[in-house]
């Protein structure tokens, strides 16, 4: 009896050191919590702005004069649609001359709109959150003050492809002498200087060109003048730069003018209401193949908790069988075309601001709710959220990954993939961020679609997702939304042939599967090794 009580002691402290162990490797992550809530860094800005005023105030005394063809170029932060008038009358006109065509957007959509003014504000609403979440502090302008003694800005200097703008914060802080002088080169050749305004008492030399000297008896004339140095951009590039040299006879300081495309905001019209219209918010995405009977489960069980969200099923079986009903858009592929093929496909056919991905033998409970998911969405700047799959025998998975790519040498860099998290997000105890998540997530639908899933991993893949997304994918985990995992536990002899065909295609091993998926690794993202738990 002694001997039993000891072997159950030893059992059950055996059992608490492993429970602890896999606590650690699967939570593993810093227990630090940061706020990551979609906001711009509002004071920051405020105190920039501020002094770029007061510089911009300072020589207002002094007289300058507009150069109407310079300044005309300039962008007046209001734009009109206005259409070219017809000169010419005469047949075919239109084709032989081609006029401008303008429509007033707005007015067209809100006038047979039943209610303009919610969809003005929930438009606004939109923007708001679109510019929050595309804020860059990177972008802010900041101008380096005259320690050198330049005053140039040292970030935040953009201009659209071949457009003119005011090059802020420019000025020159010397003692007096009888000349002070100032060069303006464009390093990389992209663009070209010019003056919108011409300043008494200063020289100007090379307008139009991609060097520009300016000097002048009075310092302070000087200056006013800088307040006028405009740069056009000359070579159409969609995104690029083009590297200044700002400097004097003795100092030289360097900045750069990015030169690209604003981001065309993308914003769904969900609908302004209070609460979260997961309907008008969320389509559930998935893929099936050979597994109809767990497909007809996952949509049952769907339709208990949302029965309006559209469900898009992307099939790519030999002999295909309609799954009907309302709000299920069913596209069938060719035969055997893969996992990542189906998941780009449903994906494509979204047109909800979310897409919430799920596999085809899952289960929704009452603990799978889709509006936590889209709160964290909407309150945060994460890009997609995971959640967890709890097993038949209960166990509850969350799959939470981190991963860093460490720069090599000529033979590539490396993948280093770690079980664990960054760290916890604050205001939601129970999410986390990481760069990786188990096969049940929420995303932005522009966001999936752009790291999008590479057609040729068709059968084993999922982490391929997420590496092709590092560094465009904000990601974090929530392990209080939950999904139920359909049973696999299954005698042999009770298999059908449909189930017995399915695990052939998904588990038997391939040696061209592998060597393809090595070969994505290697040269799609030239890595020479991965470590991973």
């Amino acid at each position: 009896m002694h001997v039993s009580c000891k072997k159950r002691l030893g059992l059950i402290v055996f059992a608490g050191l492993m429970l602890v162990a896999l606590t650690h490797f699967w939570s593993h992550g810093t227990t630090s919590t940061v706020d990551i809530r979609s906001r711009q860094d509002r004071p920051t800005k405020k105190r920039l702005s501020g002094k770029n005023g007061a510089a911009a105030n300072e020589y207002h005394d002094i007289p300058y004069h507009i150069k109407k063809d310079v300044a005309s170029r300039l962008a007046h932060n209001s734009c009109v649609c206005l259409a070219d008038e017809e000169t010419v009358h005469l047949p075919f006109s239109d084709l032989l001359f081609p006029r401008v065509w303008a429509q007033n957007i707005d007015q067209d959509f809100l006038e047979f709109h039943p209610n303009p003014e919610g969809i003005i504000r929930h438009r606004a609403q939109e923007y708001s959150s679109f510019q929050e979440r595309s804020y860059n502090p990177a972008d802010v302008l900041i101008i380096s003050e005259a320690n050198s003694p330049l005053q140039y800005p040292t970030q935040g200097v953009e201009v659209r492809p071949l457009k003119t703008i005011i090059v802020p914060g420019l000025s020159l802080k010397e003692e007096p002498r009888p000349e002070h002088k100032v060069y303006l080169i464009a390093t990389l050749g992209l663009g070209t200087f010019n003056v919108a305004a011409a300043v008494d008492e200063v020289s100007v030399k090379g307008e139009g060109e991609k060097e520009m000297i300016l000097s002048s008896p009075s310092l302070r004339a000087l200056n006013r003048q800088l307040q006028f140095v405009t740069y056009t951009n000359t070579v159409f590039h969609p995104k690029t730069a083009d590297t200044i040299q700002f400097a004097t006879e003795a100092h030289q300081a360097f900045f750069t003018v990015k030169v690209g495309h604003e981001t065309v905001p993308k914003l769904y019209n969900s609908g302004y209401q209070e609460e979260y219209n997961i309907t008008a918010l969320v389509t559930i995405a998935t893929k099936t193949f050979l597994r109809y009977d767990k497909l007809k489960d996952l949509i049952d069980s769907i339709r208990l908790y949302y029965p309006t969200v559209t469900i898009v099923i992307a099939d790519d079986n030999e002999h295909p069988q309609p799954v009907k009903g309302p709000y299920i858009d069913h596209y069938i592929m060719p035969f055997g075309k893969g996992w990542f093929a189906g998941r780009n496909l449903a994906v494509s056919q979204v047109t909800t601001k979310y897409v919430l991905w799920v596999d085809d033998d899952f289960i929704f409970t009452a603990n799978t709710k889709l509006e936590r998911m889209v709160d964290i969405l909407e309150k945060t700047t994460l890009d997609l959220v995971g959640g967890a799959v709890r097993e038949v025998t209960g166990y509850t998975a969350t799959y939470r990954h981190t991963i860093s790519v460490e720069e090599g040498d000529g033979d590539g860099d490396c993948l280093h993939i770690r079980n664990g998290y960054h760290h916890i997000i604050e205001g939601f105890p129970n999410c986390v961020v990481v760069d990786a998540v188990i096969n049940f997530f929420m995303g932005q639908t522009d966001k999936v679609r752009q790291a999008g899933f590479d057609p040729r991993l068709s059968r084993f893949a999922h982490l391929e997702f997420f590496i092709d997304g590092l560094g465009s994918l904000h990601v974090g985990s929530c392990s209080d939304v939950v999904v139920n995992h359909a049973s696999k536990i299954q005698l042999p002899w009770t298999k059908t042939e449909s189930q017995k065909s399915y695990e052939k295609f998904r588990y038997s091993p391939s040696k061209g599967y592998a060597s393809l998926r090595n070969e994505v690794f290697y040269f799609k993202n030239r890595f020479k090794c991965m470590t991973s738990h």
